[in-house]
């Protein structure tokens, strides 16, 4: 929230340079001797750490900041980096596995809107490629406004994800942009609010941070790098529920086929969650239930049918007509799918008795490459616990229908990432959300498929909602971060206050969700400023509308608010002191007043008016109020 009541107090920085453990790190010229930092000098960064913390109120650029290519320079406490064509970059900071990079910057010129700014998240301090970044153009509400790409060693552009932001960050305005990173998972907030996420971020085993812009002169302040745990499935600030797709779309399309992932796919779903289970023959295949029967053509225990069998098995007409001919995919297949069209998988080990026969499954994740998009849930604990022997690098969720007296101890014990409880199990403790966060343990809540208990998981704080219907639930995500439009209050002179010529109330506001260049405020539609003292012996007695106008990226809010100046001795008084009169008038016009002879005070001001011995506006004013008083 922003009031006018006063003036902005003037911007007030601490100048941090690189600490000790940047300098240890990083691959441009040491911090210099004796300048603060936030992380002790011979420790590596510990997760809440802040490694950079830059305001630029040095006036120059800091040690270690190194301008690879453009015009950069430290201007009014902001660094400036200007390119009039091509793409410039300044590199500084350590490599980090789990950072968040936070930064305000301005767009002060552009060449066009296609033109944008970067925050570089693996670039080498020589600024050689390949590296990656995350942009914002100009004419950020464009389909590609926001960007997570790459550069290659060959000079090409690998753009992996875009998004349009809800509003153009266009020029002359801050906006303040914020990366979260957790190895090759990234997402990229605007204002607060979350654009996008990806999970194909390539990264190096040096890289370190940058600041790009092209065709552009770009303003940055502020600019700060935190370490973070490596959980990077705990719910940043500012960012929605993850949906994870249940059986893939399961409402839309036959669960556990390449058709119910597709369909989750494209409702945007940041997982698609699937059950897996071996073939008679060993053999990894998506499917909930022991038998086939339910949802194939076919019949029999998954153990007792080898894969060849499995495959002529119809698992789509069950579902519909349109869907007949799929078939039971494989692990591999979908894991296939999944890397080459884009996607994460929860991967549920459904059944398996024994460390081998996990083992079959690993096996597959890594054959396919896969092991950094596959995050492996049950609800056996002996599951996640061969899980972690045979592949530690694999995020762990522990299924549970009721709560353990104890989860955060059995999140320890079992390596857990997140713990996964069933909806109603979690509304039998919803604190437990918060326990497990401050132990760093996420929690995804299932099988939640309706807008009501959406709302109320996400009151619960919890990171993912496992669902039947992920079109939905992105759409209700979407329209939960959309900006909000903004609140305005006039908050003096109040709505329905009297007021009398002596008083020298001060015209304040508050606005939220606006921006500070689109406030605007009127007195019977003369604009007025924010935070100055209102005259009352320049308007009339009687009542008069304060007009707010607030924009921002959510709209524009509109509220009045009405006073009334009433004629009171004490005000007419006041009026006539600070009339600015000639003083012998001034004294008779305070004689009739003592006396209470209106009429006589109202027929001497106009003539001192006419006269030129009083302000001819005053004159009328001090004649209106005397009328109104001798009328009372």
């Amino acid at each position: 929230m922003f009031s006018y009541a006063t003036s902005a107090s003037a911007r007030i920085g601490t100048a941090l340079a690189l600490t000790g453990a940047l300098a240890l790190l990083c691959l441009a010229p040491p911090a210099r001797a004796g300048a603060p930092g936030t992380v002790p000098a011979a420790a590596a960064p510990e997760p809440g750490d802040v490694v950079v913390s830059e305001d630029f109120a040095s006036g120059s650029l800091p040690d270690g900041w190194r301008a690879i290519d453009g015009d950069w320079q430290v201007e009014d406490g902001r660094l400036v980096g200007a390119a009039a064509s091509g793409t410039r970059k300044l590199t500084f900071g350590p490599h980090l596995a789990d950072y968040r990079f936070e930064a305000t910057a301005r767009f002060d010129t552009v060449a066009e809107a296609t033109r944008w700014f970067a925050l570089g998240l693996d670039v080498p301090a020589s600024g050689a490629t390949p590296w990656w970044i995350a942009t914002l153009r100009s004419g950020s509400t464009a389909a590609n406004g926001a960007e997570f790409a790459q550069l290659t060693t060959a000079g090409s552009w690998n753009v992996t994800d875009t998004a349009a932001a809800p509003y153009a960050a266009a020029t002359g305005r801050d906006v303040k942009v914020r990366i979260e990173v957790h190895g090759h998972r990234a997402a990229w907030f605007l204002d607060g609010r979350q654009l996008m996420r990806t999970n194909r971020l390539q990264r190096s085993a040096d890289g370190g941070l940058a600041l790009v812009v092209n065709g552009s002169q770009v303003s940055f302040d502020d600019v700060k790098v935190t370490a973070l745990g490596p959980n990077g499935h705990l719910r940043p600030e500012g960012a929605p529920v993850t949906v994870v797709a249940h059986r893939g779309a399961s409402s839309s399309a036959p669960e556990n086929t390449m058709f119910a992932q597709e369909v989750g796919r494209r409702s945007g779903a940041d997982f698609i969650e699937n059950d897996v289970q071996l073939t008679k023959d060993g053999v990894p295949y998506l499917l909930h239930d022991t038998t086939v029967d339910r949802t194939t053509d076919g019949t029999g225990d998954i153990r007792t049918l080898t894969a060849a069998q499995l495959d002529t098995l119809d698992a789509g007409s069950w579902f519909s007509p349109h869907f007949a001919g799929a078939r039971v995919p494989t692990l591999a297949a979908q894991l296939a799918d999944l890397r080459t069209r884009g996607g994460s998988l929860l991967l549920e080990v459904k059944r398996a008795d024994t460390r081998e026969q996990v083992a079959a499954m690993i096996d597959v994740v890594r054959a396919e490459k896969m092991t950094d998009r596959v995050f492996v849930q049950s609800f056996e604990p002996r599951h996640l616990r061969w899980v972690h022997e045979l592949a530690p690098e694999l995020p762990l969720g522990l299924l549970r229908s009721t709560l353990d007296a104890d989860p955060v101890a059995v999140a320890a014990d079992l390596h857990l990432t997140s713990y996964n409880p069933s909806g109603a199990a979690l509304d039998a403790r919803p604190g437990v959300v918060a326990e497990l966060h401050r132990a760093g343990v996420a929690t995804m809540v299932w099988t939640i498929d309706s807008a009501a208990q959406w709302g109320k998981y996400d009151a619960y704080g919890v990171d993912g909602i496992i669902t039947n219907r992920p079109a939905e639930l992105a759409g209700w995500n979407q329209a939960r971060t959309a900006p909000q439009k903004p609140a305005a209050t006039v908050a003096s002179p109040a709505d329905g206050a009297v007021l009398d010529r002596a008083q020298r109330p001060v015209l304040a506001v508050t606005t939220e969700h606006a921006d500070a260049a689109k406030v605007e405020l009127t007195l019977d539609g003369e604009p007025r400023e924010p935070g100055t003292v209102l005259d009352l012996g320049a308007v009339a007695a009687g009542a008069h509308t304060l007009r707010l106008t607030a924009t921002g990226p959510g709209g524009t809010t509109v509220t009045t608010s009405t006073f009334t100046v009433k004629a009171t001795r004490a005000g007419l008084g006041h009026l006539i002191l600070a009339s600015g009169g000639r003083p012998q008038t001034v004294e008779e016009l305070l004689g009739s007043l003592a006396r209470g002879r209106y009429e006589q005070l109202g027929k001497q001001a106009r003539k001192a008016g006419a006269r030129g011995e009083l302000p001819a506006a005053t004159a009328e004013l001090i004649s209106a109020d005397a009328k109104e008083l001798r009328a009372g």
